[in-house]
């Protein structure tokens, strides 16, 4: 698909009409195009939204764009954000006009969301071997030669999956793969040694319909990880290429791909990616992570590598879930109309962070979280808490890729509430 085409797709998302797909907007919205509303400019407290309610913080988001933009250029580091964890190709093209390479994806529909909105590069990380989807990309493929598709493979049957697929569709134009290192025994996906590594390249060089592109994985899912062991297991996935150099394995391509990084260990990423020898091609160095985009209060807070080197900035929370107060049973006790169909509940339950009655912000101070229901977050107040039915509870949230899944128009708000933007996701 052309980027023209891409960008009329994302001109048509403005043209959506507002109605009961979308929760949170103001009900007095209905029948209006998303343009027409973000063109009211409405204030996210008093302008008839409803709650539960998840915002994004404009001037966080673009932070965070431009803070991973800066990183990947200071480390020399090509940069393919894990598309998984927002499926808003708003947010893809803005991470594309920051600097990134591409975008990466998971699954098959994920890539059919890209292309629908112009994407031109994408890095599957995942081995593809679903014969319909196979027929899909092989058409997208030679349909448009400026498209460029990279993924995954790790085993030698995967690869007779792939081939045979390919073959059978007719396939013109052969599928850029990389061999994918496991992170070690007992991880995720990935090839376990670098023996059954290359008898994975043999079988790729023997397919008429795949040619081999490089070496990745991900480093997340080192056992046990820690700053040496990742380092270690990094420096394993670069001998790899460099093997693979050696014995001829890249002849006739013009750049070889080298990509790891999540969004827990991407500092070690650039330090051993500075590394790489010279090879007989340039390299590009492909960065994945996606998590920056809206960052988070809680997992991602902890884990973020920029706590260990504070100089190179900081990512900033940028999602805050507003909820209210619907039941005060006691002086303990509280309710608010926000549960697990509207916040990210997998890794720690949302934190309480303000609270707002009759236009005033406070700390939500003696508030907790302890629990939620489908519909209802569970709140314990201590004698500190100043909480009344009827108050917003703003709560900020851990895990991105489980907040997003749960909206799908977003709205964007400036510091003083002012709505400037929504964001439409595709899961």
């Amino acid at each position: 698909m052309a980027l023209d085409s891409g960008t009329d797709a994302l001109a048509k998302l403005a043209e959506e009409h507002v109605d009961h797909r979308f929760k949170g907007l103001p009900p007095d919205a209905y029948g209006l195009t998303v343009a027409e509303l973000a063109g009211q400019r409405r204030n996210l407290f008093t302008g008839g939204f409803t709650t539960p309610v998840l915002a994004l913080s404009a001037e966080r988001l673009e932070h965070n764009l431009k803070l991973m933009e800066t990183y990947s250029a200071r480390h020399g580091l090509a940069f393919a954000p894990h598309g998984k964890t927002s499926m808003a190709p708003q947010l893809f093209h803005r991470q594309i006009e920051h600097g990134a390479w591409g975008i990466t994806l998971a699954v098959p529909h994920q890539v059919r969301v890209a292309r629908a909105f112009g994407v031109q590069r994408v890095f599957l990380a995942n081995e593809l071997v679903d014969a319909a989807a196979l027929r899909w990309i092989s058409a997208e493929l030679d349909a448009d030669p400026d498209f460029r598709f990279v993924c995954y493979v790790d085993s030698v049957r995967g690869v007779g999956l792939m081939d045979a697929a390919l073959t059978e569709a007719g396939a013109g134009r052969p599928v850029d793969v990389v061999v994918e290192l496991a992170a070690g025994e007992g991880a995720r996906t990935g090839v376990r040694t670098e023996a059954e590594c290359a008898a994975v390249a043999d079988a790729v060089a023997g397919a008429r319909t795949l040619r081999l592109a490089g070496v990745a994985g991900y480093e997340g899912e080192v056992p046990d990880a820690d700053p040496e062991k990742v380092h270690a297991w990094l420096r394993r996935l670069v001998a790899l290429a460099a093997d693979f150099d050696k014995a001829g394995g890249f002849d006739g391509l013009e750049e070889i791909v080298v990509s790891a990084g999540g969004s827990a260990w991407f500092d070690a990423v650039a330090d051993v990616f500075a590394e790489v020898p010279a090879l007989s091609l340039p390299v590009l160095k492909l960065l994945r992570s996606g998590a920056y985009v809206s960052h988070d209060d809680g997992h991602y807070r902890e884990l973020t590598p920029f706590n260990r080197v504070p100089e190179e900035g900081a990512l900033e929370p940028a999602f805050r879930l507003w909820s209210q107060v619907v039941s005060r049973p006691s002086p303990e006790q509280a309710f608010t109309n926000a549960g697990k169909r509207d916040a990210a509940y997998d890794l720690h339950l949302p934190f309480a962070q303000v609270v707002r009655r009759d236009g005033a912000e406070r700390p939500a101070t003696g508030i907790e979280v302890t629990g939620l229901s489908d519909q209802h977050a569970w709140l314990r107040t201590t004698a500190e808490a100043d909480l009344e039915v009827g108050d917003w509870l703003g709560t900020g949230l851990s895990h991105p890729c489980t907040s997003f899944d749960k909206w799908q128009l977003i709205p964007v708000a400036e510091a003083d509430g002012t709505v400037v933007d929504y964001i439409r996701t595709f899961f």
